[in-house]
């Protein structure tokens, strides 16, 4: 395994679906506050600000965007973050499925809403992780997790985070979102340093706070898959959407846009 983990990671996130790995990106902060700052200058397509008129600060996030801003490519195929998730997941290879960088401004009071990743993604399969990184000192503005959710039996609902509606139609196909902190559920966050990153799984449950403080938080996070993820179809759309890519149920997901950046 890496170095920068040990058994013992690898054995809390296969348990518990999310395990903190301290500096695994702490090489290329520099250059990833750099490629925010590009990406924030010129959003992509699916760039959004998530805030309601009224609502204080500003939540900005943006994904899919590694192919035009060489410091995410650079992170994703050079970092240690490719080797680490092979090792979390259990896999010989880890493919890049995409990078999301996520924003929150002083001020802003609006949390990230309580979610599973999966549920919206065209891809299924146990040997999934996404690291989520600050590029700034995070003490109260963290990633926070529900332990284990990644191995309840149905699929929390996705949700548009602004109007809060059904993202797929068929609303009974999952549980419906719940209220960790009301319902006392064992929730894991972290104070982090730049470069520290959490890693969980796509069936994790988890949300974010606001930012209250006096600095930004800008957090990168490179969503990786591992030899079992495999296509599947969605009712609707999924986020990303990733238009006309022809994949068939049932296949790994094309190298040619998914590229393999590790492999044993």
């Amino acid at each position: 395994m890496h170095a920068l983990i040990t058994q013992e990671h690898i054995d809390t996130y296969q348990r518990d679906g999310v395990v903190l790995i301290k500096g695994l990106f702490a090489d290329w902060v520099d250059a990833l506050r750099e490629g925010v700052a590009a990406n924030m200058a010129a959003p992509g397509p699916y760039a959004a600000e998530n805030l309601l008129e009224g609502e204080a600060g500003r939540f900005f996030d943006d994904y899919c965007n590694w192919t035009r801003i060489a410091q995410f490519e650079q992170a994703a195929r050079q970092s240690p973050a490719a080797e680490v998730a092979a090792d979390l997941m259990g896999s010989q290879t880890t493919q890049l499925f995409h990078d999301h960088v996520l924003v929150k401004e002083p001020g802003t009071s609006k949390p990230t809403p309580w979610h599973q990743d999966g549920p919206y993604y065209f891809v299924e399969g146990a040997q999934t992780v996404s690291f989520w990184s600050p590029l700034d000192p995070v003490r109260e503005a963290s990633l926070r997790c529900v332990k284990g959710s990644h191995k309840w039996p149905r699929a929390v609902l996705p949700t548009r985070w602004l109007s809060e509606t059904d993202f797929y139609p068929d609303e009974k196909d999952f549980m419906p979102v719940p209220d960790p902190d009301a319902e006392g559920m064992e929730i894991v966050e972290y104070e982090m340093e730049p470069g520290d990153a959490v890693a969980f799984h796509y069936r994790m449950l988890h949300g974010a706070r606001g930012n209250e403080a006096s600095a930004r938080r800008r957090a990168f996070s490179l969503r990786l898959l591992g030899d079992d993820a495999r296509y599947v179809e969605r009712p609707r759309p999924t986020s990303p959407p990733f238009p006309g890519h022809d994949m068939k149920p049932g296949q790994k997901l094309r190298e040619d846009w998914f590229p393999v950046v590790f492999q044993r």
